[in-house]
C-alpha cells in the first residue's frame, strides 16, 4: 500500500537559489505520513497524542537526486517499508506532478524509522501492545521497496 500527498513548492520553503532548502521534506514527510495514518483510518492527533503518546523520528536517511524549485507542483509517495513492534520503517520517495513512480526516478529518497514513546518520559513502548490495532494495519500495509 502507497499514499500519495501532494506538494506545492512555496517561495518560504525555499534557498536563494529558488530550490527547497533540503531539511524542508521533513515537514513534507511528516504531512504525508499523517496522510499515511488517515488512509489506515487512524488519527495521529486523536489517537495516539491524546493517548499520552509520540512518534518522534529515531532515525532518518535521506538521498538527494534532484531538487524542485518555487512554484513547482510534486507529491511525496509513502509507504511501510517494515513493521515491528518496537519501531516502523516508512519509505518515502519525492517526484514531480508529472512523473511516473512505475518509470521515474524519484527526486528525494528517504527511509524513516520511528518509534512510539510515552509523552512524558520519552520511554520507547511496543505498539505491537499499545497499539494493536494500527499495528495490524501497518503489518497489511508492509511494501516492498527497492532502496
Amino acid at each position: 500500500m502507497h499514499v500519495d500527498t501532494p506538494i506545492k513548492v512555496r517561495y518560504g520553503e525555499t534557498d536563494m537559489m529558488g530550490v527547497v532548502y533540503h531539511a524542508n521534506y521533513l515537514l513534507y514527510f511528516e504531512d504525508a505520513r499523517l496522510d499515511f495514518l488517515e488512509a489506515l483510518d487512524f488519527s495521529y492527533a486523536e489517537e495516539i497524542e491524546a493517548a499520552g503518546y509520540m512518534s518522534p523520528i529515531h532515525d532518518l536517511e535521506v538521498h538527494y537526486h534532484a531538487p524542485l524549485r518555487y512554484g513547482e507542483a510534486g507529491f511525496v509517495r509513502t509507504s511501510i517499508e517494515k513493521s515491528q513492534p518496537m519501531k516502523t520503517v516508512y519509505h518515502q520517495r519525492v517526484f514531480r506532478a508529472s512523473d511516473d513512480p512505475a518509470v521515474d526516478k524519484p527526486l528525494v529518497d528517504a527511509r524513516l524509522t520511528l518509534c512510539v514513546v510515552e509523552r512524558d518520559t520519552f520511554k520507547p513502548v511496543n505498539l505491537k501492545r499499545t497499539f494493536p490495532e494500527l499495528y495490524a494495519k501497518y503489518a497489511e500495509a508492509v511494501e516492498d521497496s527497492a532502496w
